[in-house]
């Protein structure tokens, strides 16, 4: 199958043991346009037996096929030309993001399919770096440990940055030799179908890469947990579902990696570069129309530059651009869903009952048929409310003052997440006490969303399991297995 991207009805279908597919019930669902609520592609609704067939090719694939027994450098050559290709196809890929996601073009083009590529020449290169530990016990006794591959993996991945997440798992997993099925949100298939025919171009054996389209809940992503030939989960999305993939996998003892949600915290104290905060505050709470785990969606302010902090946030947010994703000069474009703005507006009501609207909030009047909504700020409302505790995923911006470092600790502290958070200080020794302290698996220093690959990515509390990136990633898609030899004298 050759897909394009075209306005009108494509046909994408599962990819199970190198060839494409429809699904074994004959049943579809449509792909919608955030920024039109049109008909994108029309995608086979994978379901039990579409898992169990995936689930077979790619374990035929792991126990028979050459991919777990060739050599790392050989693999990794097959993951530096994916990343090539999709170089390549940059643009296809990226407005074919831009058409499913909602998101504006030029974030598409510059961040998300050029980081898609990168996440697999990376992967192509860091994995050679891996090496076998020998523990010697005087002249006679050696232990070697052994990384292996784990088997059959099962990736689950989100709606917002779809390629960029899901390569940022598919390229660790095949680098350690295993093969794997992938399950794409059912609201973004787009660009995970077009990686298929890249796999394909780029010469991966059949059965090492499969996609099963579908539902999560009592469809094929609780199917993908279930099954007994899956060794493993790699799953990114809501904290709700990780909890209901983690007893579902209990059943088989899956090997689990959850990414989850977050409540990201900007702090900003008064002897910082406000100017830089500033930016950087708007860009962390409204890129990506704020639907980001790594989001800043609570910025707190000392009380000292408050007021002057917010009237300038407040003129910086009405000047950018919402509008249609594919115009470049866009730089906020629609909402996932009509449910899923539906539910942001409830958040948007419930702010102005408690707090201040002061700016934003509102649907795009000029794009009605869309998913458009304005960026919003909001003061006045209490640190504890379900406003600034929840995950909104959307954009949405509570302002909360604070008197005292430990107080604004307190504060960041007092939600279930712990995934990200920004200190905003020239002063290094607070910046240090705050990073200790503040209960997050990864604290920015006067920066927001500055990635190193090799670097551990994960969170705390209800934020996540598991870290990936660098050897993290491949220790999670691999297994060690000690051999020990005793030598006579």
């Amino acid at each position: 199958m050759k897909t394009e991207v075209r306005a009108k009805t494509l046909q994408l279908n599962h990819f199970i043991g190198g060839e494409f597919s429809a699904g074994s019930s004959g049943q579809t669902f449509d792909t919608i346009n955030p920024a039109t609520n049109e008909v994108i592609a029309t995608v086979a609704l994978g379901t039990a037996d579409d898992i169990d067939r995936a689930a077979k090719a790619a374990r035929k694939a792991f126990e028979t096929g050459p991919w777990p027994r060739m050599s790392i450098r050989e693999r990794c050559d097959v993951l530096r030309k994916i990343g090539d290709i999709i170089l390549a196809k940059r643009e296809v890929l990226a407005r074919a993001e831009s058409m499913d996601a909602g998101k504006p073009i030029s974030e598409s083009l510059e961040g998300d399919i050029p980081r898609s590529a990168y996440n697999f020449h990376f992967f192509a290169d860091y994995a050679q770096s891996v090496h076998e530990d020998l523990f010697s016990v005087g002249e006679y006794e050696r232990h070697m440990a052994v990384r292996e591959p784990l088997g059959v993996c099962g990736l689950i991945t989100p709606w917002n940055l779809p390629l960029y997440l899901a390569t940022w798992k598919i390229a660790p997993c095949l680098a350690m030799g295993n093969t794997c099925i992938l399950k794409p949100a059912e609201w973004t298939p787009y660009t995970a179908t077009l990686f298929a025919e890249i796999v394909q171009e780029a010469g991966l054996p059949k059965g090492v890469f499969n996609i099963v389209h579908g539902l999560g809940a009592n469809g094929a992503g609780e199917a993908l947990t279930r099954h007994p030939l899956v060794d493993s989960i790699s799953f990114t999305g809501e904290t709700s579902t990780g909890k209901a993939i983690m007893a579902a996998g209990a059943q088989t003892l899956k090997k689990l990696s959850f990414e989850l949600g977050g409540k990201g915290a900007n702090i900003v104290f008064a002897d910082a570069d406000l100017e830089d905060a500033l930016s950087t505050s708007v860009r962390a709470a409204f890129r990506n129309q704020g639907e980001i785990c790594l989001a800043g969606s609570r910025l707190f302010v000392e009380d000292k530059v408050y007021p002057d902090f917010v009237e300038r946030l407040v003129e910086k947010v009405k000047q950018i651009k919402v509008g249609d994703p594919l115009d470049p000069k866009t730089q906020m474009g629609a909402l996932i869903s009509k449910e899923h703005l539906q539910k942001v507006e409830g958040y948007l009501e419930m702010g102005k009952k408690e707090g201040k609207l002061l700016t934003g909030g509102t649907r795009l009047a000029e794009l009605p048929n869309g998913n458009f909504l304005t960026p919003s700020v909001f003061t006045d409302l209490p640190f504890n409310s379900r406003f600034c505790q929840e995950e909104i995923f959307g954009p949405a911006l509570p302002v909360i003052p604070f008197k005292s470092e430990e107080e604004v600790i307190n504060m960041t502290n007092s939600t279930p997440y712990g995934l990200s958070a920004s200190v905003w200080s020239t002063d290094v020794d607070r910046c240090h006490r705050l990073s200790t302290k503040l209960r997050s698996g990864l604290v920015w220093v006067n920066c927001w969303f500055v990635r190193e690959l090799r670097a551990p990515f994960g969170g705390q509390k209800s934020s996540g399991l598991g870290r990936e990136g660098g050897r993290y990633s491949l220790d999670f898609f691999s297994q060690t297995k000690t051999i020990t030899y005793k030598y006579k004298k």
